[in-house]
């Protein structure tokens, strides 16, 4: 429950940060996808997000997050942009736990001042876990008197 609701507020915070479909930033095909990170990293991390919403081809959203990370390092949005990667894109849809857990380890590595570090660190502890198992943690967590 705790993850859902997180989840809930991570879509909200990519939608409040600018997450829309723009006419004039083409993100369906991958000439379009080229010219969107040629353009600034806000386009391109608008591009990730409109991409992992849709749930399309997570190794060409794999290397539009590293060339976000790469070609943008001090764009504000990155710690973001490897937090929806690990989340959405190697837990969520690949269900690459090992990949997760390294990509969560690197945002709590590289952006420790981060909310997104605090977030990734307890992102860990709940990898591969079903709902349920997570409303029993939850429940373990919070007992209710």
């Amino acid at each position: 429950m705790k993850r859902v609701l997180f989840l809930v507020v991570l879509f909200a915070t990519v939608a409040i940060t600018g997450c829309h479909n723009n006419p004039k930033t083409p993100t369906t095909n991958e000439n379009a996808v080229t010219e969107v990170n040629a353009n600034s990293p806000e386009a391109l991390f608008n591009a990730i997000g409109e991409r992992m919403y849709a749930k399309q081809d997570p190794q060409e959203t794999i290397k539009m997050v590293d060339r976000l990370v790469t070609d943008y390092p001090e764009y504000e949005n990155n710690p973001v942009a490897l937090f929806m990667l690990a989340s959405f894109v190697y837990d969520e849809q690949m269900h690459d736990f090992d990949k997760a857990r390294e990509t969560y380890q690197r945002v709590i590595d590289e952006y420790p001042g981060t909310p997104f570090a605090n977030d990734a660190a307890i992102a860990i502890t709940q990898l591969g876990m079903t709902p349920e198992e997570l409303v029993r943690m939850f429940e373990e967590q919070n007992p209710q008197d």
